[in-house]
């Protein structure tokens, strides 16, 4: 009959030994057997430090006079060790942590208790969480890269297929002299698609000016748009260069044009069919040699159609006409977008550029932007500023249920994924989850309890993604 103590020690899934004061084994559990490969009978009465304990990992003699197991009934002290090792009787060695404690009877030390655990999986696992946590450092700068190349076209970042047909547009009109109508809705980057036509036509060594013609009061307008001689109205103390013999030889880029007021609209229009025009005041007819690129969020052609726009204008500005495209319409460029305006903010405010994971991409892709780049860039650089550095810190604007539905909707009713994707997204969550965890696996705060799931299955999930699903190292 086995006594409650021997039962608890052929039970246990820990090694367990005892040594006297001689280092003597004095008894070993099976769990301690198996994991060194000697049995009860090799073990006891046989010094244990010259059996499992002689070497340290890179194989240097250990000495017994250094060893925390003898130390524990030496000083009477308990002692806690990690990332040592123990030798197998095959020869082997494998990681152990351990805790030595002192053993008295009457007050006196006897001996000393060995708990030990084979770390091998968990040594696995925190090699492939450090894997894991490279892998994801170089997606990082992957991204980066991404900037650099999407940057490729001037100012305008973005390589999806809405905006490569922008890019397109872009490079057939820029060496003409047509005349360019960019619409879309407000905050596209009307005035980048201008200035990247600007800079790619022969007038590209002289100045664009713009003009924004929501900005100007009604009764300024012929003095912005042609200039004016001293004393042609109270206060115009001096001449006045207008905005045509600023842009002389460049590019006018009028913004907002949609704005113009219906009367003043004939005065522009004369400039664009004769190409020339008197200041106010001056009865000095003057030539324009200026290419015009306009932009609207308004749809011209209905104006022109209910009377709010002349038609005729709208003929001689349309002729070559761009469109924008929204944000909601290029969400493959969010990725590129993000990381050009984060470090942009981060440079501007003087914080830390904060970190970027694929859970933050995945929310601004999900959100609807009515706002598009402008409103992207704004929620940014709020979030530079309350990251500090650390995690991006997005704090988006709540969305309607009927967006969220309708976003949910249209990535998701179509989809159906194949075995090797699901796998794929399974990874990639798994990866979000030790990145924001900081790569910790269990505990408060960690990847299994965000996850919830067990530790030992987690630890499973991330040796079955040691390889790729092409069977490449990940």
């Amino acid at each position: 009959m086995k006594y409650p103590t021997q039962l608890i020690l052929d039970s246990a899934g820990e090694g367990i030994y005892g040594l006297d004061t001689e280092g003597r084994t004095t008894f070993i559990n099976p769990a301690a057997q198996k994991m060194t490969g000697y049995s009860a009978e090799e073990m006891i009465g046989a010094c244990q430090h010259k059996m499992v304990h002689h070497s340290k990992p890179d194989g240097t003699p250990y000495s017994n006079l250094d060893c925390p197991i003898y130390a524990a009934f030496k000083e009477g002290k308990v002692y806690k060790v990690s990332n040592e090792v123990f030798w197998r009787k095959d020869g082997t060695s494998f990681p152990v942590d351990y805790t030595s404690t002192p053993m008295l009877k009457n007050g006196k030390c006897v001996g000393a208790v060995v708990v030990f655990n084979d770390i091998s999986q968990r040594k696995q696992d925190e090699e492939e969480i450090q894997k894991l946590k490279q892998q994801l450092e170089l997606e990082n700068a992957y991204l980066s890269q991404e900037v650099l190349e999407a940057k490729a076209y001037g100012e305008i970042i973005g390589r999806s297929p809405a905006l490569g047909a922008i890019l397109s547009q872009i490079e057939l009109v820029a060496p003409t002299e047509a005349n360019v109508l960019i619409t879309g809705e407000s905050g596209t980057g009307k005035e980048l698609v201008a200035r990247e036509i600007h800079n790619r036509s022969s007038r590209k060594q002289r100045t664009l000016i713009k003009v924004n013609c929501a900005s100007i009061p009604k009764e300024l307008y012929e003095s912005e748009f042609f200039g004016h001689i001293k004393g042609a109205f109270t206060g115009a103390i001096k001449d006045r260069a207008g905005r045509f013999e600023m842009a002389e030889g460049g590019t006018l880029f009028l913004d907002e044009i949609g704005e113009i007021p219906l009367d003043l609209q004939s005065k522009l229009l004369r400039v664009l069919q004769e190409g020339t025009y008197e200041k106010v005041g001056d009865d000095k007819t003057r030539q324009a040699d200026v290419r015009i690129i306009a932009a609207t969020n308004r749809n011209l052609k209905e104006d022109a159609q209910a009377g709010r726009f002349r038609q005729d204008l709208f003929y001689r500005l349309n002729v070559f006409p761009i469109e924008a495209p929204s944000l909601r319409e290029r969400m493959e460029d969010i990725p590129s977008l993000t990381a050009h305006f984060l470090t942009t903010a981060s440079q501007k405010l003087n914080v830390p550029s904060p970190k970027i994971t694929q859970a933050n991409l995945n929310d601004l892709q999900a959100y609807d932007w009515p706002g598009n780049i402008r409103e992207l860039q704004n929620v940014l650089e709020r979030a530079a500023i309350l990251s500090k550095g650390g995690k991006l810190l997005l704090n988006l604007p709540t969305q309607t249920p009927e967006k969220k539905i309708k976003t949910t909707v249209a990535r998701n009713e179509d989809n159906v994924f194949t075995d090797e994707e699901m796998k794929l997204r399974e990874k990639e969550n798994l990866l979000r989850a030790l990145q924001q965890c900081g790569g910790r696996v269990t505990g408060e705060n960690g990847a299994a309890e965000v996850l919830k799931m067990k530790p030992t299955t987690l630890y499973s999930r991330i040796k079955k993604f040691r390889a790729t699903p092409g069977g490449n190292e990940a």
